[in-house]
């Protein structure tokens, strides 16, 4: 029986490499996963056409099973489907970015705070381990690595918020910004790799003593410093940098 696993170690993003033995993720997950972290590490431009001759060739997959997982994509917010002409990476304008990444960082702000109410000792040792996990790849320079744990750890503490309409609405609006999260960590200019490690820091100081208020103003603030980046890095790509990015 031949099964799938993804493969990471490329410096052209993830890939699907065939390993036999049970145990594996089912071919629709790997799929997806896979796909996704190459939209989302900048495979594609924003704006650009969804390739799917050449992701077939590079998954080794017919475009049914690309297909059922661009429709998932596409589900998220991180592409557009076209009709009868494939699908396209959605790009987001700089009003888009303010507007998301400002609700966003209420949503997660809300959730720091509601999960200081409630989050057991066990929950706040499974954000420690990830969050050293994290900065182990952060020292390597491992984007991947570090990205993947990052998401994570926000993605916990919306839930220690026990709050289902709260998470809902988060996950809503999670995918159509994931792909500039992970590029607003590219901004060399400001080093905002470095600036997010030590807010979460912070994040996990203020978790730990339960702060509610604090974790609260910290995660807002972790958010509104990430939107100025990616706006930063959006214009300096397009060599568009406005008085806002600029001051960023």
């Amino acid at each position: 029986m031949t099964n799938i696993a993804l493969d990471t170690e490329t410096t052209e993003g993830p890939s699907l490499r065939r390993e036999d033995g049970a145990g594996q993720t089912s071919l629709h997950g790997e799929l997806l996963a896979a796909l996704r972290d190459y939209i989302v590490e900048g495979n594609l431009a924003d704006g650009a056409r969804v390739p799917e001759r050449l992701l077939c060739d590079r998954f080794g997959i017919s475009r049914t099973p690309l297909r059922e997982a661009l429709k998932v994509l596409a589900a998220e917010g991180l592409i557009d489907l076209l009709p009868n002409r494939g699908a396209r990476v959605r790009a987001l304008s700089a009003d888009d970015l303010r507007e998301l990444f400002d609700v966003m960082g209420g949503l997660e702000a809300l959730a720091g705070r509601l999960a200081c109410e409630r989050i057991s000792d066990e929950e706040i040792a499974e954000i420690e381990q990830s969050h050293h996990e994290m900065y182990r790849f952060y020292l390597r320079r491992d984007m991947h690595g570090y990205f993947q744990c990052n998401q994570d750890i926000h993605r916990m503490i919306v839930a220690a918020a026990g709050n289902a309409t709260l998470s809902a609405t988060y996950n809503s609006i999670a995918g159509r910004i994931r792909r500039v999260r992970y590029s607003a960590n590219l901004d060399k200019e400001r080093d905002r790799w470095g600036e997010a490690m030590r807010e979460h820091e912070a994040i996990l100081d203020a978790l730990r003593r339960r702060a509610g208020s604090e974790l609260s103003d910290i995660m807002f603030l972790h958010l509104r410093n990430k939107r100025k980046a990616a706006q930063h890095q959006s214009a300096t790509q397009t060599g568009e940098l406005d008085e806002e990015s600029h001051s960023a």
